[in-house]
């Protein structure tokens, strides 16, 4: 069964950075794109970042320029380093695995950042 688990949420000052990591067990890591998302309370769930299986990457444009995503499929690992955090990205990082629209999706818990002073 796939897992996918978040950590490395934390509160920080506006300006500030922080690196997310997500830990995928569980199947062939490399075949999957992998997305990380958020919710901010009383929004919906947006994505932030993706990156695929092929290395293509995208960026919610709120994000480009600040936040870098990258996977290690040597490690099963992907990261979101965030650089120059404002109060608008406090939110539930959510990290999601997945392999194609016929296919199940795997979301973790999430992972809580709150930016502020």
């Amino acid at each position: 069964q796939v897992q996918v688990v978040e950590s490395g949420g934390g509160l920080v000052q506006p300006g500030g950075s922080l690196r997310l990591s997500c830990a995928f067990s569980g199947s062939i890591f490399s075949i999957y794109a992998m997305d990380w998302y958020r919710q901010a309370p009383g929004k919906q769930r947006e994505l932030v970042a993706r990156i695929t299986s092929g290395f293509t990457i995208t960026y919610a444009e709120s994000v480009k320029g600040r936040f870098t995503i990258s996977r290690d499929n040597a490690e099963n690992m992907v990261y979101l380093q965030m650089h120059s955090l404002k109060p608008d990205d406090t939110a539930v990082y959510y990290c999601r695995a997945w392999e194609s629209d016929y296919d199940p999706e795997y979301w973790g818990q999430g992972t809580q950042v709150t930016v502020s002073s």
